[in-house]
């Protein structure tokens, strides 16, 4: 087992029929769910050769050819479900661009439901697809991080999504040792302790 992660700078991230995908922004807090959730099962799981793992970023319909290649379409972002903050849910199916479209908190989710209605257009949305959703407690903080307790059931997500995949087949093995720094799926400066380390606080020094 081989896991790759790729990248939209890829081009060509060659064959495989399943694509993890984390979609949002880090820079506001709970929008930064979807990449957070995707590091955490990255970090600690391998999958077969035939799995793409991708950092979707806010990268909306230039994201198209990668969901158009793919059999089987996992996301994880933070979604306005009009729940009780920090509350997980999962959709499947035909209800994956109905939940992404119905209550847009930022861009990307636009650009997204754009991807999945012009693949369905071209007879060319996954077979399968799922969304790992949150509700956000917070979005309106810039370079704020995640929440804590959108970021305490993080790893509820994680398992929830392989419970997914493993209902489609598609199996991953713990790995030996938990990624760090430049092996993580984003550059290591934007690892979550890295990043919140960073920021500056009120004073203008960093936290």
């Amino acid at each position: 087992m081989s896991s790759a992660t790729i990248s939209i700078a890829d081009g060509n991230p060659g064959a495989y029929e399943t694509l993890i995908l984390g979609i949002g922004n880090i820079l506001w807090a709970d929008e930064g769910f979807g990449i957070r959730a995707l590091e955490e099962l990255h970090r600690k799981y391998i999958f077969p050769d035939n799995v793409r793992v991708m950092d979707g970023g806010t990268q909306g319909i230039f994201l198209l050819p990668w969901v158009r290649n793919a059999r089987r379409l996992l996301i994880f972002d933070a979604v306005d479900f009009n729940l009780e903050p920090a509350t997980l849910k999962l959709i499947r199916g035909n209800d994956v661009p109905r939940f992404m479209g119905a209550k847009k908190m930022s861009m990307h989710q636009t650009g997204f439901q754009e991807v999945l209605a012009s693949a369905d257009l071209a007879g060319e949305l996954p077979e399968e697809l799922a969304l790992v959703g949150v509700q956000p407690e917070l979005l309106n903080d810039y370079g704020g991080s995640l929440r804590d307790s959108v970021r305490h059931v993080v790893p509820e997500a994680v398992d929830l999504a392989l419970k997914v995949l493993g209902e489609w087949g598609v199996y991953a093995e713990p790995r030996a040792n938990a990624l760090t720094g430049t092996d993580l799926v984003s550059p290591g400066e934007l690892d979550i302790r890295e990043y919140e380390q960073g920021r500056p606080n009120r004073s203008g020094d960093s936290l």
